[in-house]
């Protein structure tokens, strides 16, 4: 058994602090927000509500979810980060397949091309426009089509695949296979890792999106949840949540306006905002550790 000295069970120490104590700064304002969430509007104003609810009630979550205007960003949020993971992986995939060939003709001027995006955008003003001219400003689609490939993951899989042994893409061409059958049934089985990994960057980022939906859209049907929890994180009264019929048939079985306020229906949009993002991971967990761990051994 090798002994460590004091000065490595001193360092251990404070690196165990450091880590609980930056733990504890990511976990206590989850833990804040949710209390809100839980607690009587009216009761949570007066302060003092921290890490659970002083007066617990499920009404505040009520007016989020019965609202139909979020009942709608959420639909628009889930299509998008569906659609837009999906697609967003598979153009990207398919740019690395064909540039990771060494014999491509003008490969290198096409990587060099991709990288200068990747360093220098023309910035909002030209791609309003560019937006415009393609017809895509106030549809559904200027959330998944701009963001269909992505330079930065396209260099990550390129360098994924070439670490892929040749010996079994060769075998696969000298049996007869060609291009999108060697794609679907070598490269694709072998990178789910790594598709993993991107896919809940990918999504995570389409979830977390507010900006093409405040600028982008102006039909409030068509904007992401993010964007609403924006405009409501700028309301100043509470009517921009207790405008719908479902509220105020909830209002009329007896539940008292006086109980709620900005704040807690603000916490909780918060919640529902983030929640089921949140689930995602656990799942991808294994896969994402895997993909980032290979991603940094062949790199």
């Amino acid at each position: 058994m090798i002994k460590t000295s004091t000065g490595e069970r001193i360092g251990q120490a404070i690196i165990i602090v450091l880590l609980l104590a930056l733990c504890l700064s990511v976990i206590y304002p989850f833990l804040y927000m949710l209390s809100i969430s839980l607690n009587v509007g009216s009761d949570a104003a007066k302060g003092g509500v921290y890490l659970w609810p002083r007066e617990f009630t499920l009404y505040n979550f009520e007016i989020v979810l019965g609202n139909s205007v979020i009942q709608h960003a959420y639909l628009i949020t889930i299509a998008r980060t569906v659609l837009g993971t999906f697609i967003g992986l598979m153009v990207t995939l398919l740019m690395a397949f064909g540039l990771s060939y060494r014999l491509l003709p003008f490969r290198q001027s096409l990587l060099t091309y991709v990288l200068i995006t990747m360093l220098f955008s023309g910035g909002l003003i030209p791609f309003y426009i560019q937006l415009n001219n393609l017809s895509l400003l106030n549809s559904f689609w200027v959330y998944i089509i701009p963001t269909a490939f992505s330079a930065w993951n396209m260099f990550v899989m390129m360098k994924f695949i070439q670490g892929i042994p040749d010996a079994l893409v060769e075998s696969a061409e000298i049996d007869g296979a060609n291009p999108i059958r060697i794609l679907f049934s070598i490269i694709l089985p072998l990178s789910k890792p790594m598709l993993a990994a991107l896919g809940l960057f990918t999504a995570v980022g389409h979830w977390n999106d507010w900006f093409a939906g405040a600028f982008y859209v102006s039909d409030q049907n068509l904007i992401p949840v993010q964007t609403f929890l924006q405009q409501l994180l700028s309301a100043q009264d509470i009517s921009t949540v207790l405008g719908s019929n479902n509220n105020q048939e909830a209002l009329a079985r007896g539940t008292m306006l006086s109980n709620v306020t900005l704040m807690s229906i603000k916490m909780a949009t918060v919640m529902v905002s983030a929640l089921p993002i949140l689930c995602v991971y656990p799942f991808l967990q294994k896969y994402f550790v895997k993909g980032v761990l290979i991603g940094s051994v062949k790199g």
